[in-house]
């Protein structure tokens, strides 16, 4: 059996920070399945209110897509750029026909590979930040293989901000994408 390659423990890495964030939140986080996968959904979050400064509903769900990467990200205007490769995934996460809002979370991690994580006695650490963008009503993609998207510096992916977009949900508050202007 051969180990798992960098990129393979690069989307791992990612499933541990969306599980400790969720966790931290006191939201469900439930793994997608194989067809969940085919339709660019790699996990769900569901959080239960009442929410702070929240709405009428008491029950949302997210839909997740993770992505990792070691590739450090541009700054434009307080957004990091992510070449986000597949165009049907983006397609995908773009849609507002969905039900279910969808989301993109990147973990940027460190180049090197031994500071991706640490263990100690006194702590376990991941190392850099996870942020999150939704792409709905984001352009359709002239190119054929992969997207630039822009995540806003102050969509951190932690536990308030978790929390903060359930509220926005439990009120019918659907992120938009907003594209960074030059």
């Amino acid at each position: 059996m051969k180990p798992l390659s960098a990129q393979n423990i690069e989307s791992e890495l990612s499933y541990a920070y969306l599980h400790a964030v969720a966790a931290h939140a006191g939201a469900g986080c439930k793994v997608g399945s194989r067809h969940d996968d085919s339709a660019g959904i790699d996990a769900e979050l569901t959080g239960w209110g009442p929410f702070d400064n929240g709405g009428y509903l008491q029950e949302v769900n997210i839909n997740v897509q993770l992505k990792a990467t070691i590739k450090p990200p541009s700054i434009a205007h307080d957004n990091l750029s992510y070449s986000f490769s597949g165009i049907q995934q983006y397609n995908d996460l773009r849609t507002d026909t969905v039900a279910i809002p969808r989301i993109l979370v990147v973990l940027f991690l460190p180049a090197e590979q031994e500071k991706w994580l640490e263990h100690r006695n006194d702590a376990l650490t991941l190392r850099n930040c996870a942020y999150w963008v939704s792409l709905r009503g984001a352009p359709a993609s002239d190119n054929q293989s992969s997207q630039t998207i822009y995540l806003p510096k102050h969509q951190t992916f932690d536990p308030d901000g978790l929390k903060n977009l359930m509220a926005r949900l439990s009120r019918l508050d659907i992120p938009l994408y907003t594209q960074a202007t030059a």
